[in-house]
């Protein structure tokens, strides 16, 4: 019986250390075929607007609620210690450096990253990548690659957007309906805030955004056989890309922070 157990356990860790290295295998073929060009470049611009311009809205709209809330909280509580004139550079600090990366890469897994990996893990049901091997051509190049460098691209910029809309809720709230005076809101953000604060926001960004794409396209590529195949692949890509990107992000503010 002990036998046994020491069995399963040992064959269920070797399962996982081979999907640890296809996955790793997967991501450095990915990066191999960005360094080599010729890039398809329209299939990158269409997957910006999928990725980026898409997500606009959603990004906006979690934005300014997200900073509305932060306000109302972060004055409650500075009111207790009578620092009310330190509520912009708490917002502001709040989304630029955590909440504006990490929210608006988790909208976006889940309403990008999800639609990427049914769109992949379909044409793999289908045939279509094997058809596209058999034609001597390199899946990766027009599936993985164009969302790799898009995601590289658009994570940082709907950050960006995530962090303006957010601090533009804090100013509504603390300013209009709290009465904190706006001089003193906005003096002390240019005050509190660098720019090694955005940096290491877009930082983090660039990372969310390479671990979604590799999650997702991973999932899809290799997803099983059938409609209940690609529902599994499509579910376990947002909740694989959801919790490495909260890990990593603790481990880059770790170290950024």
């Amino acid at each position: 019986m002990v036998t046994r157990s020491i069995i399963n356990v040992g064959s269920a860790a070797l399962l996982g250390l081979s999907r640890v290295g296809r996955m790793g295998l997967f991501l450095g073929r990915t990066i191999a075929c960005v360094a080599v060009p010729p890039l398809k470049v329209g299939y990158i611009v269409r997957q910006i607007h999928f990725i980026g311009w898409k997500s606009v809205f959603v990004v906006c709209l979690t934005g300014i609620f997200t900073g509305m809330v932060l306000a109302l909280q972060g004055y409650n509580a500075l009111k207790s210690f009578g620092s009310e004139a330190f509520l912009g550079p708490m917002v502001t600090l709040s989304l630029v450096r955590e909440l504006g990366p990490v929210l608006s890469a988790l909208m976006v897994t889940g309403r990008a990253g999800s639609a990427i990996t049914a769109q992949i893990g379909i044409m793999r049901i289908n045939e279509q990548i094997d058809a596209m091997e058999l034609l001597g051509l390199n899946p990766l190049r027009y599936l993985a690659v164009p969302n790799f460098v898009a995601a590289l691209i658009a994570f940082p910029l709907l950050a960006w957007i995530f962090d303006a809309i957010g601090v533009f809720g804090g100013y509504v709230v603390g300013v209009k309906l709290l009465g904190v005076a706006s001089g003193t809101f906005l003096g002390e953000i240019t005050e509190h805030l660098r720019m090694r604060d955005l940096w290491g926001g877009a930082v983090k960004s660039l990372s969310f955004g390479a671990i979604m794409s590799w999650v997702c396209c991973y999932k899809g590529y290799f997803s099983a056989h059938g409609a209940e195949g690609v529902s599994a692949a499509t579910t376990q890509a947002v909740v694989t890309a959801s919790v490495l990107i909260l890990v990593w992000d603790y481990l880059l503010t770790a170290v950024l922070f």
